[in-house]
C-alpha cells in the first residue's frame, strides 16, 4: 500500500501492527527517518533493533532474509532498520517475500529513492508493505510542526519561538525534536503539567542558529567559495559543532535545490524562479543569494550525484563517529573543489 506524506501521520498506528515491511523515500531524509521512528513507536514489541546497511544488502541479497528470520540472542522480538540509497534493498526484499517462515519488521530509509523506483512497485501493491514519500518541508510547514511537538512535549510556545527553532533545526524535524525536549526538560513540562517557553528560556538552552553555526560551512562548499572553507571548517572543531548536524542541513539544502531544480526545469531563469519561491514564503529571504548562486552550479546529472554522495556521507559519519569531523573536511572540501570549477566557467 501507499500512503502520501499528510495521511502518514494519522494511519501510522494501524500500519505498524498491519505491515511487515515498511519504506520510506523521497528527499527528505529527516521526514522519512522520523517516519521509521513513528511506526518504531507504534509497535506492540518492537524489540532488539538490527541495523543493515543498503550497500551490505546490495551485496549479499540473502542476508535480509536470513536476519529477519533470525531470532534474537535472548530470543527476544527484533525488527530490522536499513538505510540505503536508491534501489539497493530491492533484491534483497524480493528474496525476503520469496522466503518461508516468520519474518521479523523491515524498515527501510531510502532517501535517493521516490515512490516511484523499483522497490516502491514491489512493494506497493502488497498488504504487508508501506511505501511512504517525503518532501522537505518549507519554513511554515516546519514551524507547524514544531508547535505540534511542543504541544505534545507540553510547552506552550510563545510569539515566533516555533519559527526560531524551525530555522535552527535547519527545517529538520529530529533536530527540532531534541530541541523541543531540551525545553520540555529544563522547564520540567509535560503534558499533564504544561509549561510556557519565551525567548529567554530558549537563549538560555537553544541551539545556535543556522546563521551562527550550520550555514557558512554549508553555503561555503556548495557555492565553490574553496578559500573560505578552511576557516569554516576550523571554526567548527573550536565551537564543537556536531559534524552530524552539518552533513544533516548539507543534506537539507541539496534536497531543496533538488525540489528548486525540478520546478526550473529546462528554463534557465534562476533569478525569476527564486523571487517567485521568496515571495510565496517557501525559501527564507536570508538564503536567496545562496540559492541563487547554487542553483547555477548543481544542476541534471551534477545534482543527482551530489545527493548521492551527500546521502553516503550522512551513513558514513554514522558508522564512524571518532573520526567524523576527518570524514565531513575531506568531503566538503571536495564539494567545494567541483562547485568552485563549475562556477568559474
Amino acid at each position: 500500500m501507499k500512503a502520501t506524506q499528510r495521511d502518514f501521520p494519522g494511519i501510522a498506528p494501524r500500519v505498524a501492527k498491519q505491515c511487515s515491511v515498511f519504506f520510506f523515500c523521497g528527499p527528505d531524509e529527516a521526514g522519512a527517518s522520523a517516519a521509521a521512528e513513528a511506526v518504531h513507536a507504534a509497535m506492540a514489541d518492537a524489540g532488539e533493533r538490527v541495523e543493515l546497511s543498503g550497500a551490505d544488502l546490495r551485496r549479499d541479497p540473502v542476508l535480509l532474509g536470513d536476519e529477519a528470520r533470525s531470532s534474537s540472542l535472548f530470543g527476544d522480538t527484533r525488527h530490522i532498520f536499513v538505510r540505503a540509497s536508491g534501489d539497493e534493498v530491492h533484491d534483497a526484499l524480493a528474496n525476503l517475500f520469496d522466503g518461508e517462515g516468520e519474518a521479523c519488521p523491515v524498515l527501510v530509509v531510502a532517501t535517493s529513492a521516490t515512490d516511484k523506483s523499483r522497490t516502491a512497485k514491489l512493494l506497493e501493491k502488497r498488504e504487508d508493505a508501506l511505501v511512504a514519500m517525503f518532501y522537505p518541508p518549507d519554513l511554515r510547514s516546519m514551524t507547524g510542526t514544531v508547535r505540534d511537538l511542543a504541544d505534545t512535549a507540553g510547552v506552550r510556545l510563545g510569539g515566533d519561538l516555533a519559527e526560531r527553532i524551525a530555522r535552527a533545526s535547519g527545517l529538520d524535524q529530529r533536530l527540532a525534536a531534541s530541541e523541543v525536549a531540551k525545553l520540555a526538560l529544563y522547564l520540567d513540562a509535560s503534558p499533564e503539567a504544561p509549561k510556557t517557553a519565551g525567548p529567554e528560556e530558549w537563549d538560555a538552552i537553544g541551539a545556535k542558529t543556522e546563521e551562527d553555526g550550520f550555514m557558512p560551512i554549508v553555503n561555503a562548499a556548495l557555492s565553490g567559495h574553496a578559500r573560505k572553507l578552511p576557516a569554516e571548517l576550523a571554526r567548527m572543531c573550536e565551537l564543537g559543532i556536531n559534524p552530524v548536524g552539518i552533513a544533516l542541513a548539507v543534506e537539507r539544502r541539496t534536497a531543496q535545490l533538488a525540489q528548486l531544480a525540478a520546478r526550473l526545469g529546462r528554463s534557465n531563469d534562476v533569478g525569476g524562479l527564486i523571487a517567485s519561491e521568496k515571495q510565496a514564503r517557501r525559501i527564507f529571504w536570508k538564503d536567496e543569494r545562496d540559492l541563487r548562486e547554487q542553483l547555477q552550479i548543481w544542476r541534471g546529472k551534477r545534482l543527482d550525484r551530489l545527493v548521492a554522495r551527500v546521502t553516503a556521507l550522512h551513513r558514513h559519519l554514522l558508522a564512524n563517529s571518532q573520526s567524523a569531523e576527518l570524514l565531513l573536511a575531506q568531503e566538503l572540501t571536495e564539494v567545494a573543489r567541483v562547485a568552485a570549477t563549475v562556477g568559474s566557467r
